[in-house]
């Protein structure tokens, strides 16, 4: 409640008192002329009334004037300390700027001078929810109760505060009293039947099996809870933690309503003591027998049949394989490969696929220049081709795949699957050229597919090529939009932003891909705020099992492939650029920009004129519109990204980026090195020691590791000014675990060297510690050039790693590597000689869009 007596600065006149309950009237209606003009009249005569100055803040913030509107609820929050109102309309604005943790600190010192301020507890709970600040939100949820007792989601929300605080019996409690007390419930009640779900997952989390069962039982009976899938669902897990005998009953059930659920068939044959991740000859033999009977019994189910495949073995595996192939291609699915490929894992399974398919194809096999006999599935032949070419190239054959795919063309030369797939061959043979052609032959195909557009795009970034593959991806963007590029950014494309990204920095424009990097950043940050409106809509709502998912969701969300790629990457320039602040420079230059970016700047300036002019004339007329507390997209003052590589404290940003990446990819060596890579130049040698450790548990032969402890071994010896001795002790102790005291680097280097040396990637490593020790350049390329001897294992991205390095070293001997690894992968096009990389860049583009355009035209017409 609020203090009844007020301070001789806060009080008002009874006009200017009417005057300013008004203006709160004005905002709750959304009528800001009228507020705003109501605000202005008593700031007239009382110029430093700081309830008011922050009403007219926060009514200039919903009309678009955000800093004339922040700057002025700062100053109303200064000449009035103690008023509620002051510090919930400072947490307001801050919400909307989405700075969670001052907002937070605003409603705390608000709910200080009002403490039953329902609204401002609202608030506060959503906040606390946001943050994670999981005691706090049980103490304001409990206030909430207290005063409002007879609202229902009250009940729910301090369930759900609970039951995230960890304290699941609180949760039943509450659960159970509130059950107890619900009055008047209509028939089929969704909101209700959703709370004893809720209930009854609370019991099941906390091992109260038989308790959960009852509950469903009573409140299924009683048709309380709606929800039949669920029913079944909570009743089969149930049962079978409990023993019983009606639990294969149920997951029958189940079964029998969504035959295709993998699922139910897992939770059916766990109930018998089978498990699938962990089969004995025993089990195999047991789940085998009911997934055929299964397979029988629904025989229109792939589930049942795919799980049969990958629990049988030999001479059964192959009986089931043949119709469950012969059926699949006879019907023409191009995902089957990508279905079967987890079996790849055993190689007697790859071989039984190998041999059958063939037999199948030599079954289908006749004269390419003539007519397909009648005998002959035509379709089935063209995907057994098809299937046939992914498996040798998923292998390394990729002349086998090419082979059987000129052979598919030849027969089903409109078949858009085979020409996209062609590319995808060309691009793990290390042709990203040829690649990106036979991809826009397919597109060609049928110009109205927005997936083989998108893919064609996709292609020609990895070519290289990003001027003309924005063009491409701009045939389906929307045309009032800046650039294709900001219509797709602002769609959250991440495979766009990713690959874009990747594209400017093997074309050494790191000014763009730091942008394109951090807009995935801002993506995810866009994926973390849009949960806040769901803390009050789903407990308003009682939505409350998907949004317990939602939050556990919320919490790994940073662990998606795309932020963990966009981190390492971005952090790598950040630490480029520490290393060599000249970057900046170069990148301030215009060199980088490309014809259509130059355009699509033009454009995005005369749009941003128009919509100031268009501001202009609606604040002259004195626009009533809610702009929001949220501010829109911010402007675009650096379209070429060199403002970002100019930004100070590069390594802060890195880490700041990395951070989320040690416990949400703590099993990605590369995240790891990273975060060594920037702790170490910000001389925290106690964390980059700890990266150094998780990376070595994962991997203890990984090149990258070596390189690291090689490099961590020179600094440390090199480390005049030493940290405190406790930390000093526990550094030394630990290296001396990878590095021994009395073994000099060099030596460490030579037997790394020595253990892998029919690897690749080891060797390439060895090379980069040698030149970090300082061996003479002659010494590090006779290294490097070993990933070329016959008995090395020499993988594509090595060799192109080598190239790389070559190049960064200043090798005079880069174009002999270059021909030595053109002559290990005859077919690729990245180790050309420099001269040939203008025709191969113009081949990779075929018909101009343009051009396409024309031909569409010419033929509508």
């Amino acid at each position: 409640m609020a203090p009844t007596t007020t301070p001789p600065a806060r009080a008002l006149p009874a006009r200017e008192s009417s005057l300013f309950k008004e203006v709160l009237h004005n905002y709750e209606d959304r009528q800001l002329k009228k507020g705003l003009k109501a605000a202005e009249t008593i700031l007239k005569k009382f110029p430093n009334h700081g309830e008011t100055m922050c009403m007219k803040g926060l009514i200039l913030t919903h009309m678009g004037r955000r800093d004339e509107g922040f700057d002025l609820v700062k100053q109303g929050v200064r000449h009035d300390l103690t008023s509620h109102i002051c510090w919930h309309v400072f947490g307001l604005v801050q919400k909307g700027q989405k700075n969670y943790d001052e907002a937070l600190k605003s409603y705390t010192q608000a709910l200080r001078f009002d403490k039953e301020n329902m609204n401002i507890l609202r608030d506060a709970a959503h906040l606390q929810t946001q943050l994670r600040h999981y005691d706090q939100l049980v103490e304001t949820r409990h206030t909430l109760l207290r005063l409002r007792p007879q609202l229902r989601q009250n009940w729910i929300a301090l369930a759900v505060a609970y039951h995230l605080h960890g304290n699941l019996t609180e949760s039943k409690n509450i659960l159970a009293q509130f059950e107890r007390i619900v009055k008047n419930v209509p028939d089929y009640d969704i909101e209700l039947s959703e709370v004893l779900l809720y209930h009854v997952r609370v019991l099941e989390d906390l091992g109260e099996y038989k308790e959960a069962l009852a509950l469903l039982d009573t409140h299924a009976k009683s048709r309380m809870i709606i929800d039949r899938v669920a029913i079944m669902e909570f009743r089969a897990r149930l049962s079978s933690k409990l023993k019983s005998e009606d639990a294969q009953q149920a997951w029958q059930g189940l079964i029998e309503q969504n035959a295709d659920s993998y699922d139910y068939y897992r939770g059916y044959l766990s109930n018998r003591g089978i498990d699938l991740d962990a089969l004995t000859d025993e089990t195999r033999v047991q789940a085998l027998q009911t997934l055929r009977h299964f397979a029988e019994q629904f025989s229109r189910a792939a589930a049942p049949q795919r799980l049969a495949l990958a629990v049988a073995a030999g001479d059964e595996f192959k009986e089931l394989l043949e119709p469950y192939l012969r059926t699949r291609l006879a019907k023409g699915i191009p995902s089957l490969f990508t279905d079967l490929k987890a079996l790849y894992r055993d190689p007697s399974k790859r071989d039984i696929i190998e041999s059958v398919t063939h037999a199948l194809l030599d079954s289908l096999a006749h004269a390419p220049d003539a007519p397909c006999p009648s005998s002959i599935d035509p379709t089935m032949y063209v995907w057994t081709l098809y299937f046939l070419a992914q498996h040798h190239s998923h292998l390394g054959r990729h002349d086998k795949a090419l082979a059987l795919l000129d052979t598919a063309i030849a027969h089903t030369p409109t078949l858009p699957e085979l020409y996209l797939f062609h590319g995808r061959v060309l691009k793990r043979a290390g042709d990203p050229y040829g690649a990106a052609r036979w991809v826009d032959q397919a597109r060609l195909l049928d110009l109205q597919d927005r997936f083989l557009n998108a893919r064609c795009g996709k292609y020609r970034l990895r070519a290289g090529l990003v001027e003309e593959a924005v063009e491409v991806f701009g045939l389906f963007t929307k045309k009032d939009a800046p650039s294709p590029s900001q219509d797709l950014e602002d769609m959250q494309s991440l495979l766009y932003l990713i690959e874009e990204a990747d594209a400017h920095r093997r074309n050494g424009n790191y000014a763009m891909a730091l942008k394109r990097y951090l807009a995935v950043q801002k993506v995810f940050d866009d994926f973390e705020d849009d949960q806040f409106d769901f803390h009050g809509y789903s407990v308003r709502k009682f939505t409350v099992n998907i949004y317990l998912n939602l939050l556990k969701w919320e919490d790994t969300l940073r662990s998606h492939p795309a932020y963990v790629h966009a981190a390492i990457e971005a952090s790598r320039i950040l630490v480029r650029l520490h290393d060599d602040p000249s970057i900046a420079n170069k990148a301030s230059s215009q060199s980088h920009l490309s014809e259509a970016e130059k355009k699509a700047k033009k454009k995005a300036k005369k749009a941003e004129k128009k919509v100031q002019e268009e501001a202009k004339k609606a604040s002259a007329n004195g626009s009533n519109e809610d702009k929001g507390l949220e501010a829109g997209p911010p402007k675009d003052d650096d379209p070429d990204g060199a403002k970002l590589l100019q930004a100070p404290e590069p390594l802060e940003r890195a880490a700041k980026l990395l951070k989320p990446l040690s416990t949400l990819a703590k099993d990605n060596v590369q995240a790891w090195a990273a975060i060594y890579d920037v702790a170490v130049r910000r001389k925290k040698y106690l964390q980059a020691l700890q990266a150094l450790q998780r990376a070595h548990t994962l991997d203890p032969a990984s090149p990258d590791l070596h390189t690291r402890l090689v490099d961590f071994a020179q600094r440390w010896k090199a480390l005049n000014d030493k940290i405190a001795e406790n930390a000093t002790t526990v550094v030394s102790s630990s290296l001396a675990k990878f590095i021994p005291e009395d073994v000099p680097p060099e030596r460490f280097n030579s037997q790394y060297l020595q253990a892998h040396s029919t690897r690749g990637d080891a060797i390439l490593g060895a090379a980069k510690a040698s030149q970090l020790l300082g061996a003479p350049r002659e010494e590090v390329e006779a290294a490097v050039f070993g990933v070329l001897n016959p008995d090395v294992a020499l993988q594509l991205e090595t060799a192109i790693a080598v190239d790389a390095f070559l190049a960064e070293i200043q090798s005079p001997r880069v174009d002999e590597f270059r021909a030595a690894a053109k002559a290990k992968f005859p077919l690729s096009t990245v180790f050309a000689p420099h001269a040939e990389l203008p025709a191969l860049r113009k081949s990779a583009i075929g018909l101009a869009v343009a051009e396409v355009n024309a031909e569409k035209e010419e033929f509508i017409s």
